[in-house]
């Protein structure tokens, strides 16, 4: 059976360059990968065709052999100079293959590719600090101070991890790698070095503060400004104020979780409040004037509507939250709740049967509503 043409295998055309060239391949040996098409028997030869193409294509002088000469510059020694540069001979081309393969599919996943444990340091992680505070801290803003542990850099070994900041020794393990291989069969293992633990580099030295971590656990002191209008789940960032990084790699950040407390006056929707005072029947029936509190610890004088119900609510314009960064302020709304007296006296008993037996015209919505039911009931029985 001939051979297909390799950049019909790759998908490309003649004229594409290394990069389009690696691109393609790249592709298609996700595409193809044998541990991702464990249903279709086929996938391992087209992945070793792929891989074959590749191994010709991605090689300037075997490119240019095959441009002029087709597959017949790997047969003979055309062109090739001893053994050719396409095609597998056994299981240890194909690891070798399969090596590369893992190399540039994986390398990402497991520590940035080649060399990739080189880099000693690494970031630190980020923290989380819960933060409670009262409504009306959340209204006005404030600036506080907090405790947060964490891990430091330590000053000892400048967070170096060895002992007077000495620089660390490359692993003769991994070889700075941060990584080691085994060959089993056809695959090729990677796993992180047991030497270093995937850091690369080793400390001959240890620093006997930090014990060659290179960072220490401490509490340090924040100072945190809480912007006016924040609220619950407000999360604010604090760049760099996280955990120190491994061996001098930089910080993480912290951040900082708001929890605002229920109120026992308020409740809060957004940036508006909502304030429920109770008023007695007879300043609801007749109307008047109340004093309400405000949450800047002021009052407001608001006028009840003569014949008002329970629920009923009146607004009280710019007396809400502020807007987080923002000039905008919400609105406060009174709720009326009527309250019926308790515990009457008889004399008060006496007055209360006098001014119902007067007052029957005065009641729309009990008018309105037994008539309803009357109707209902009427209809119940047709």
């Amino acid at each position: 059976m001939s051979k297909r043409d390799y950049y019909e295998v790759l998908g490309i055309s003649r004229g594409a360059n290394a990069d389009e060239i690696k691109k393609a391949y790249r592709q298609k040996a996700k595409e193809l990968h044998p541990d991702r098409n464990a249903d279709n028997p086929e996938s391992e030869a087209q992945f070793k065709e792929a891989n074959e193409a590749y191994e010709v294509l991605k090689d300037a002088d075997k490119k240019a052999a095959y441009d002029r000469f087709g597959h017949a510059a790997f047969e003979g020694g055309m062109g090739g100079g001893g053994r050719p540069g396409g095609g597998f001979r056994g299981q240890g081309d194909f690891a070798s293959a399969f090596s590369d393969v893992f190399d540039d599919l994986f390398g990402d996943i497991m520590g940035g590719g080649r060399g990739g444990g080189r880099n000693r340091a690494s970031r630190g992680s980020d923290l989380r600090y819960n933060l409670r505070i009262t409504l009306e801290e959340a209204y006005a803003g404030l600036h506080k101070t907090i405790n947060v542990p964490s891990s430091v850099a330590c000053t000892s070994c400048s967070g170096t991890g060895a002992e007077g900041g000495a620089e660390p020794q490359t692993c003769p393990t991994c070889s700075g790698m941060g990584k080691v291989r085994a060959q089993q069969g056809f695959f090729t293992v990677e796993r992180t070095c047991p030497t270093c633990n995937g850091m690369g580099q080793t400390i001959k030295n240890p620093c006997k503060e930090c014990h060659g971590a290179g960072r220490v656990e401490k509490e340090r002191a924040l100072s945190v400004n809480i912007p006016a209008g924040v609220e619950t789940g407000t999360r604010i960032r604090l760049a760099g104020e996280g955990e120190a990084g491994m061996r001098g790699g930089p910080s993480g950040d912290l951040y900082i979780f708001i929890e605002v407390r229920e109120h026992t006056l308020f409740k809060r929707d957004g940036t508006n409040l909502f304030c429920r005072v109770p008023v007695s029947m007879a300043s609801a029936a007749l109307g008047g004037d109340i004093e309400v509190p405000t949450i800047d610890g002021g009052k407001s004088r608001v006028k009840i509507p003569e014949g008002s119900q329970s629920g009923r609510q009146m607004r009280l314009r710019g007396k809400g939250m502020p807007a987080i960064r923002s000039s905008e302020v919400g609105d406060m709304f009174i709720e009326l709740a009527v309250e019926t007296p308790v515990n009457l006296t008889s004399r008060q008993k006496e007055l209360l049967r006098e001014f119902e037996d007067l007052s029957a015209e005065n009641n729309p919505q009990s008018a309105g509503f037994f008539s309803s039911v009357k109707n209902f009931w009427d209809s119940m029985k047709g």
